[in-house]
């Protein structure tokens, strides 16, 4: 066995450290980013068992506190992991999570409350209306990551608390 030089040990990629994989377990949320196909899907559905959870906990005023702490991280962890970006890649998905208890906060704990404000989300996500469309194209960095997918979720819990109000 040959002893390595020190230029190839300069060809060998540095495995991530302690800090690094915790920011990837949290943008990935545990893996779900790590999905070959429909990775944002796979995140939004990720986020419901633990949403539920803080919903029964504490209701949605807990889940819209959880959001936005998560908000902050996942930008601050995006902005680690993509110094200078101005993409939003599909392994990030704690702006999915993140939109998805938005719009989980305003629905009924039912099935189908359930079911509609991930069907909801999940749309305003990939149609981007205005300023959701808006801000995934122009705001950049950690915020931009997190941004559109806030927005998304404002949009399907506005319809989704219009449409409580309708059938009350």
């Amino acid at each position: 066995m040959s002893p390595r030089t020190p230029s190839s040990d300069a060809l060998q990629p540095t495995p991530p450290d302690a800090s690094q994989r915790a920011r990837r377990m949290v943008l990935t949320w545990f893996g779900c980013g790590r999905s070959p196909k429909a990775p944002g899907t796979v995140g939004s559905l990720g986020a419901l068992p633990l949403g539920i959870i803080l919903l029964l906990v504490g209701g949605p005023l807990l889940l819209l506190i959880c959001a936005a702490g998560l908000f902050v991280v996942g930008w601050k962890f995006a902005d680690l992991e993509l110094p200078g970006a101005d993409s939003d890649p599909s392994w990030i998905v704690a702006d999915e999570v993140v939109g998805q208890w938005i719009a989980l906060a305003a629905a009924p704990l039912t099935f189908f409350g359930i079911a509609a404000s991930f069907g909801l989300f999940r749309a305003f996500d990939i149609i981007k209306p205005w300023p959701v469309g808006w801000a995934d194209r122009n705001v950049g960095g950690g915020l931009g990551v997190m941004l559109d997918d806030v927005l998304a979720g404002v949009y399907a819990a506005v319809i989704l608390l219009v449409a409580r109000a309708f059938w009350a």
